[in-house]
């Protein structure tokens, strides 16, 4: 029988696309996974993949192969998982990605709870506001949104976010309220500018009743790449911004922030939790969804983020 190794080094090639994905998701080297396959290969006699500079490709051997071990090592990759369990308790490496912010904000405060419950799960936790390969970059979970369903993953809605307008009672001293997103032009406003395109993203809202409208804000007093750093901005006075819940929730409900238009918001669609899906999850990955799952149910989370 060939060495796990050099299979799931075949498995993970195959499905990745290329030797340095594969080596991503083993935590080996590039030339280390192109070696186990051409160990397999010499041993099985046969070639399996077509090599380019670009990608690789299976051949029909390969794809016959692949067809006939994909499931069975995973069936086995799972039982060693849960046979190396300790007196049951969950181990392993957990490496989950998520947003710089709503990952500090909502989810990093649960680390404690979560080792306290799980002491043999080593987090290895990624922030990053960039959209991850969860499969090929060999991440157990990722937090977020946007992210591309490939087959065999699943996606747990956790909140629908919204969007609203809010300032700091000191820069609205003095000021009158606006009574319809047309009234906004005349405030200091703090833009957020789009990371992929470059542009500054305009101002919608979308009334209780119905009716939506696009504000249009020629004079910006500020302009950033990040809503965390606008929801700092705000903080500070400087103008009024528009930002998801997650990003000023704390400060509305401490008072350091005030919401205008409290009739008005704007849906930006959804945070998630993406994980592989597999007849049997590792038990690491399973217990970390289960929690975060129960947490932001009890701590009513979905409802926080969302306006009356």
């Amino acid at each position: 029988m060939e060495p796990l190794n050099h299979l799931d080094s075949f498995v993970q090639s195959a499905e990745s696309g290329s030797f340095s994905a594969a080596a991503r998701r083993l935590g080996l080297t590039p030339a280390a996974v192109s070696k186990n396959v051409a160990r397999l290969e010499t041993r099985l006699g046969v070639r399996l993949f077509q090599r380019s500079t670009r990608r690789l490709t299976l051949t029909e051997a390969g794809e016959r192969f692949l067809g006939q071990i994909g499931g069975a090592l995973a069936t086995l990759q799972d039982a060693v998982a849960g046979i190396s369990e300790d007196d049951g308790q969950p181990t392993g490496t957990l490496k989950v990605s998520m947003g710089q912010a709503f990952g500090r904000e909502h989810v990093l405060p649960m680390m404690g709870d979560f080792l306290a419950r799980h002491p043999s799960i080593l987090p290895d936790w990624h922030f990053d506001n960039q959209q991850v390969d969860l499969v090929g970059e060999g991440f157990d979970a990722a937090i977020g949104g946007g992210i591309e369903l490939s087959p065999g993953m699943v996606a747990r809605e956790l909140a629908r976010i919204h969007v609203v307008a809010v300032a700091a009672p000191g820069y609205l001293a003095g000021r009158a309220l606006p009574a319809h997103p047309a009234e906004l032009p005349r405030f200091d406003a703090l833009m957020r500018r789009s990371s992929p395109t470059g542009r500054l993203r305009s101002w919608t809202l979308q009334h209780s009743g119905g009716d939506q409208t696009t504000v249009e804000l020629p004079r910006p007093r500020a302009i950033f790449n990040d809503p965390e750093a606008i929801a700092h901005a705000a903080l500070m006075g400087l103008g009024v911004a528009m930002l998801p819940m997650p990003f000023v929730e704390r400060g509305l409900r401490s008072g350091e922030l005030v919401r205008l238009l409290p009739e008005w918001h704007f849906d930006a669609g959804a945070v998630w939790l993406y994980y592989p899906s597999k007849k049997l999850l590792p038990a690491k990955t399973r217990v970390f969804i289960d929690f975060v799952l129960e947490r932001f149910r009890r701590e009513r989370f979905a409802q926080r983020m969302q306006v009356a």
